[in-house]
């Protein structure tokens, strides 16, 4: 699924590092960490309605992945905060709009991949474009299982919301490959762990079901989920799940910032039907919609 291009996004301004460029002047160093390794973290906020929702989760997720990482002179809060502010004011954005934001170890004096070459201290971007949610949700998604594992502690932590995104682009691929929308990603152990860009539930017999997040990211989205699902009494499970039982559940669902509850109705080549005629998704989405409009840090007017 290929977003479309918005035009207005052709004249939109960059932030890097302490300044505001135009599109076509937005770059960074070729010595930049984000260019010599992949060396950086990154979060994909939305706003609405001039709320940016759960914007304090994300950057506080941002500041403890670089933590993790050892970057050198993190910005606090109320700068990435005011970054953000003063990116989407000369945008003139309020409503529809996803912001990248990204956090470089910064640049080398030369390269390597040493991080004491890194002399310069870290570089933000705050990247907002005008842009709707990736996925249809009327009509879902269709997933193929890739062979690419998602990666467990044991190898990188994917509780590091870092830029390195091979592990899911090789997935994404094979994909592309199959005509699938994501590709559904396993642990090492085969259990299912996330596709390459969303966490997964499953709905059987109106229990909620969510994978162990042994080997993929906890996402925000998802945190979001399991607390709407216990306001509603909605009982829920969270452990290993394997293939079998996502081609068997009465709907299944992707959860994601860039892509809201998405329903999947295909994993490879199985259709999810709902013997049981459930509406777990339908009230989850319902609430969430709520939520989104009402939580978060509110945009100054200007």
């Amino acid at each position: 699924m290929l977003q479309k291009f918005d035009k207005r996004n052709s004249k939109i301004k960059i932030f890097i590092g302490g300044k505001l460029y135009k599109r076509e002047d937005a770059k960074v160093s070729v010595f930049d960490s984000s260019v010599q390794g992949g060396d950086a973290v990154w979060e994909g906020l939305r706003v609405y309605r001039g709320n940016i929702f759960c914007f304090d989760k994300h950057v506080n997720r941002l500041r403890e992945s670089a933590s993790t990482l050892a970057f050198a002179d993190i910005p606090d809060f109320n700068y990435i905060r005011a970054s953000v502010f003063k990116t989407l004011k000369v945008n003139k954005m309020r409503d529809g709009v996803h912001i990248r934001l990204t956090l470089t170890r910064g640049e080398k004096i030369t390269s390597g991949m040493d991080p004491r070459l890194n002399t310069k201290g870290s570089c933000l971007i705050v990247l907002a474009e005008w842009k709707n949610p990736v996925y249809d949700n009327n009509r879902g998604v269709k997933l193929v299982t890739s062979h690419i594992r998602r990666n467990s502690p044991s190898f990188l932590d994917s509780k590091i919301h870092h830029n390195n995104l091979l592990n899911n682009i090789l997935a994404k691929i094979q994909a592309n490959e199959f005509g699938a929308d994501d590709a559904l990603m396993l642990d090492e152990r085969g259990f299912v762990a996330e596709t390459n860009a969303t966490n997964l539930f499953m709905v059987k017999d109106g229990i909620l079901f969510t994978p162990d997040a042994l080997s993929c990211l906890p996402g925000i989205t998802r945190g979001i989920v399991l607390d709407i699902a216990e306001s509603l009494g909605l009982k829920t499970v969270v452990r290993d799940i394997s293939l079998s039982e996502f081609y068997n559940a009465d709907e299944v669902f992707t959860s994601g910032t860039m892509g809201e509850l998405t329903p999947v109705y295909e994993i490879d080549g199985r259709k999810i039907v709902n013997k049981n005629k459930s509406a777990v998704l339908n009230f989850l989405k319902r609430e969430y919609d709520k939520m989104k409009y009402l939580s978060g840090e509110k945009i100054p007017e200007y």
